[in-house]
């Protein structure tokens, strides 16, 4: 990903804010400028989820690191109120004020999966698994996933845990025919 232009910017700090964060697509779409902000000498976001409830998360040193990038390299900081995440305008490299459609969303993911020569089908809610494997391959807690991915109940954050998928070279030779 080009991190040297405003869209590969903006890419990376949505792709970011879905795996750290555990972020569905409507919340990161809907996130304001403002919704990124400083407590505690710590960059945290605020994320608008289903039901209209607020979830405020501190950031993953990472995913700091993207906003910040993204924020200052395309001169969008002081503008609080407007959206965070913005379309491109046409033939140009530049920043509208238009809040990106989760569609668009979508369609960038696509694009840039196949970019990185990934053939599997994979969208917005591939990154909220991806963040939420890797947090429990890490020692987090199912209890705490649900608490961070805003889900009502365990059993919905199981569905997202991909651990079990992994199979590997010494399972399968233990085969013995």
């Amino acid at each position: 990903m080009d991190t040297t232009t405003p869209i590969g910017l903006r890419d990376r700090a949505l792709i970011g804010l879905m795996v750290y964060t555990f972020a569905r697509i409507g919340a990161a779409t809907a996130m304001r400028v403002d919704d990124v902000y400083v407590q505690n000498r710590r960059l945290w976001v605020r994320l608008h989820e289903k039901g209209g409830k607020a979830v405020e998360l501190p950031c993953h040193h990472n995913l700091e690191s993207y906003l910040h990038a993204y924020l200052d390299g395309t001169g969008i900081a002081a503008d609080g109120d407007g959206p965070l995440f913005r379309t491109i305008r046409r033939g140009t490299a530049e920043l509208t004020r238009t809040a990106l459609p989760s569609a668009n969303a979508y369609a960038m993911v696509r694009r840039r999966a196949k970019a990185a020569g990934i053939a599997t089908r994979i969208g917005n809610h591939t990154f909220r698994a991806t963040g939420i494997t890797a947090y429990l391959k890490n020692g987090g807690t199912l209890e705490r996933a649900a608490a961070i991915a805003n889900h009502a109940s365990t059993r919905t954050t199981q569905l997202y845990d991909r651990r079990a998928d992994e199979v590997n070279l010494d399972e399968i030779e233990r085969i013995l025919i």
